[in-house]
């Protein structure tokens, strides 16, 4: 994947191990109230390394997104490693996307999601998941994402699993 720049604020590009520690303070900055163990995030990078970027500047970790292909309406648990990918890999799930406060409205979460979406359609996707958290739900819907709730289409087992987040975590769907 050619590394992407976005003005002089820095660029997105092939995560590397060497990448994580910087990704786990994103993250905990980011995400205090959905702390995820180191092993989540370098698991992810071994399993599926394409889906993995980091956005940095120079040798600074500003953001990150993580994703790989997953088992449609199943998103993995907060925390939890995968241990393999599903060998009935279904749907792009976005596992997480994150910026700095200092880059939100910068323009770079449109970019990666755009990209994540591309590696999706690439891959053979026919659609693209998540499960939004942190009031972003208005952010992926303005990506062409639908919460699935709203449908009514959530069964018992992803309701338990949403609730393993927040009350207010949803999930959603983009169809390509």
């Amino acid at each position: 994947m050619p590394e992407l720049s976005f003005e002089a604020k820095g660029q997105w590009r092939p995560m590397a191990a060497a990448d994580l520690p910087g990704v786990l303070a994103v993250a905990d900055r980011v995400h205090p109230a959905f702390p995820e163990d180191g092993a989540v995030f370098e698991e992810r990078l071994r399993l599926y390394p394409a889906g993995c970027l980091a956005f940095s500047s120079g040798a600074d970790v500003l953001g990150y997104a993580v994703s790989h292909p997953w088992r449609a309406f199943d998103p993995p648990a907060l925390n939890a490693r995968l241990g393999e990918l599903s060998r009935r890999s279904d749907t792009y799930y976005i596992h997480d996307v994150a910026l700095l406060p200092e880059l939100r409205g910068s323009g770079a979460a449109a970019l990666v999601v755009a990209l994540l979406i591309a590696r999706a359609r690439k891959e053979g996707f026919a659609t693209v998941s998540l499960v939004a958290v942190n009031g972003s739900a208005g952010f992926w819907a303005h990506h062409g994402f639908h919460d699935v709730a709203a449908r009514k289409v959530v069964d018992a087992a992803l309701a338990r699993k949403l609730r393993g987040y927040d009350d207010a975590a949803a999930f959603m769907v983009r169809t390509l």
